[in-house]
């Protein structure tokens, strides 16, 4: 039976953790950007000025963003996990543009092929990222749809930026409202946990992604049918990063506390989490996201893992239609 490398909650155990020490005593040494916690300055390079141009938006401080628009109808927007790429939800998209809808989905920055610039790898940057283009496509009355930190990327841009060009919102095994563990959220995990997340990802990114599958997709459980084929799809998305989205990232889906921008999601809302979900707790995420936005709802995909739009992608996409469609 596959072992799995990381615990329930999703993050490294003891053992990887001391794995992982090299990593973190090196970064340390090394005064990697964002250690501890530090944030970088957004990129300054000379760049063309805002707009668009193909399947390129140009945002405002000119970092280069790489978007997929595909159909026509009513925009579905979605918003991918870290440090994933567009590609994550290709399924998604081909079905609901077969369908009757135009739907967009962006490479954030530092992910796939967009830029990769040293700063702006925090929700508010990414949430204004995502307004841009919204903007610069003119969408109105959008769906948008965010997995994992996708989901906290649509609710910080909804928080940010108001809802006049939003009709609803889909929150897929989503990390609101907060990650960290505080003395007001006690379920979360600890700051040291984080750390070591940091460590791995300097220490030899490339074995943490493919450990990571296992969890990711449920792979670790009994009688799991392992497929190398979304393992490897998964590691190349991930190796697709840049670093400073891998590490410094992992401080803007853990540390940022979202309860106040749940509350300002006053359109409708569809929440789907997958209970056996072992990076992102229902318990401790949905379960209580739900509560704090005034017209959500909760779909619980029994056993389902945190990757459920590739382990139940049919589902989902029959779900996704029925609520873009309502």
């Amino acid at each position: 039976m596959v072992q799995n490398p990381l615990p329930q909650t999703g993050w490294p155990t003891r053992r990887a953790v001391m794995a992982g020490a090299t990593g973190l005593v090196a970064a340390s040494a090394l005064g990697l950007p964002g250690w501890p916690g530090a944030t970088a300055a957004r990129a300054q390079e000379a760049k063309p000025g805002p707009g668009i141009d193909g399947s390129r938006l140009t945002t405002s401080d000119g970092t280069r963003i790489y978007f997929k628009d595909w159909g026509s109808g009513r925009p579905v927007v979605f918003s991918h996990g870290w440090p994933l790429s567009s590609d994550a939800f290709e399924s998604q998209m081909f079905h609901l543009a077969s369908n009757g809808f135009r739907v967009i989905a962006a490479d954030r920055r530092g992910h796939g092929r967009s830029d990769q610039p040293l700063g702006g790898n925090d929700l508010d940057t990414f949430a204004d990222d995502l307004a841009e283009l919204t903007a610069a496509l003119d969408l109105k009355d959008a769906v948008h749809v965010g997995h994992s930190t996708g989901g906290g990327e649509v609710v910080r841009y909804v928080s940010r930026h108001g809802t006049d060009r939003v009709g609803k919102v889909v929150l897929i095994s989503a990390i609101p409202p907060l990650r960290l563990q505080t003395k007001a959220n006690p379920l979360g995990a600890p700051l040291a946990d984080f750390d070591a997340l940091r460590g791995l990802v300097h220490a030899d990114r490339s074995q943490f992604w493919q450990d990571l599958t296992l969890p990711f997709y449920g792979y670790n459980r009994p009688g799991a049918q392992i497929s190398a084929g979304v393992q490897a799809q998964f590691v190349w998305q991930c190796m697709m990063a840049g670093y400073p989205a891998c590490y410094l990232g992992i401080r803007s889906q853990s540390e940022t506390d979202m309860t106040e921008d749940l509350r300002k999601v006053t359109v409708p809302a569809l929440l789907i989490h997958g209970s056996d979900d072992q990076l992102v707790p229902i318990a401790d995420s949905a379960e209580l996201s739900v509560k704090l936005m005034p017209r959500a709802t909760l779909s619980v995909y029994e056993g389902a893992p945190h990757g459920l739009p590739t382990t139940h992608k049919d589902r989902l996409n029959r779900d996704l239609l029925a609520f873009c469609a309502s």
